[in-house]
């Protein structure tokens, strides 16, 4: 079955919905109304296994990656991470390689998690939406009170154990106006790898499409085409930031590794706490329920027909104004969730983050077309080098002559 299975990414919600923080803009919290009977949110060490065998079971590549969200997964504890990881080495095969990455907001990390997370080759996703009086608009614990100080010690933790780190910052009504403050402050941190995830909240059936805290379409794309002309001139190799290599790909004709940007997407499902398979991470409703692993296995859900549909509508449901767009192949549309207004002509489906989206993507197309040239260029003379090769090598006396004439060199153009 794994043999046939393409790559596929789970975000497995060992907690459930449940966090410590209270962050205004959070999407999951409100997922604990899905299981109003659950008394406790904490993914039972029976199912824990079983799904880590089946994880492995469907996985068809040597390597084998577990992506652990929430919530806050970091909640369960230490110790139940160790299991994590005891249960992984009792079903992987030495041939294959584990790679677990966590999400985290990093207010419960100490060195004793940043050693494990050391020891067991974790990488680390933490969020931060800049510097303080950015990050807490809306980024609060319970109480109401700060979080930065906490993610802040846990990030300078993190660094100190060498423990690859990336750094989500949800880009929003406030801080999107202020984008190299918000970059410069990361690489004050000497944080190397940035993903700039937009907030949307769609308000169906009011007359604002999205929320108040919503980052504005447009003002998006300048704030991304702002921090690239100073990555482009300053960070180059230096910090990676996730959506400007998912453009520079399509210079080598790659496809993209983000879901959000591929032609289709339903290769980054949901496990829930209790073992049900949602078809994505923003899809977590009765209506893109799968299945549950105790019922149907893993790899059975990823190629389920329901799982499919789904994630060939990205592409069936594509509205004409997209598919004709000058810049398709960096967008595809991106994320469905956020296909909820008009095209110009009047069509539904298009993203509300078109505006800023093209502005962005039009922006850094000259440079992305200026690494094809060079690309191809290379491509070119290294062909050329392989062709020449041979011939700027001399044949000896005896061998064949390179004219092709099928007599020996001594007997045909040696001379010549």
């Amino acid at each position: 079955m794994s043999e046939n299975l393409p790559e596929f990414q789970v975000f497995v919600k060992p907690n459930g919905p449940k966090c410590n923080l209270d962050c205004q803009y959070c999407y999951y919290l409100d997922k604990e109304q899905l299981y109003p009977d659950s008394k406790s949110f904490r993914m039972s060490g029976e199912l824990l296994e079983e799904y880590i065998k089946q994880h492995i079971e469907a996985t068809s590549g040597p390597v084998n990656h577990f992506s652990w969200h929430g919530g806050e997964p970091t909640l369960l504890g230490l110790d139940y991470f160790r299991r994590i990881v005891a249960l992984q080495d009792k079903y992987a095969s030495p041939q294959k390689q584990i790679v677990n990455g966590i999400q985290t907001n990093g207010t419960l990390l100490n060195e004793d998690w940043c050693r494990f997370f050391a020891d067991n080759q974790f990488v680390v996703g933490i969020s931060l939406d800049g510097p303080q009086e950015l990050h807490d608009i809306y980024r609060l614990n319970r109480s109401r009170k700060s979080t930065f100080g906490k993610t802040l010690a846990a990030l300078k933790l993190l660094q100190k154990f060498n423990i690859p780190t990336e750094i989500l910052c949800v880009v929003n009504d406030v801080n999107v106006s202020h984008p190299l403050k918000v970059y410069r402050y990361f690489k004050e941190l000497n944080v190397r790898y940035i993903t700039f995830l937009p907030l949307v909240e769609h308000q169906p059936d009011l007359v604002n499409p999205v929320s108040p805290y919503s980052v504005p379409s447009k003002a998006f794309g300048v704030f991304l085409s702002t921090i690239f002309e100073e990555w482009k001139e300053t960070d180059i190799g230096q910090v990676k930031i996730q959506i400007f290599e998912e453009a520079i790909r399509t210079a080598f004709e790659q496809d993209h590794t983000l879901c959000i940007f591929k032609k289709t997407c339903g290769r980054v499902p949901v496990l829930e706490h209790n073992g049900d398979f949602y078809s994505c991470d923003h899809y977590v409703n009765p209506d893109f329920l799968i299945g549950n692993i105790r019922e149907i296995s893993l790899a059975d859900m990823l190629i389920h027909t329901n799982q499919i549909t789904f994630g060939e509508a990205k592409l069936d449901k594509l509205p004409h104004y997209c598919r004709i767009c000058e810049v398709r192949d960096m967008c595809n549309g991106e994320c469905p969730k956020n296909r909820f207004i008009l095209t110009p002509d009047g069509e539904i489906g298009l993203n509300y983050l078109c505006a800023g989206y093209k502005y962005f993507f039009n922006h850094i197309k000259p440079f992305v077309l200026e690494v094809k040239s060079q690309w191809q260029r290379q491509n070119i003379a290294q062909q050329m080098a392989k062709i020449e090769a041979p011939l700027k090598t001399k044949p000896g006396r005896n061998d064949p002559c390179p004219c092709g004439s099928g007599k020996k060199y001594k007997n045909c153009c040696m001379d010549s």
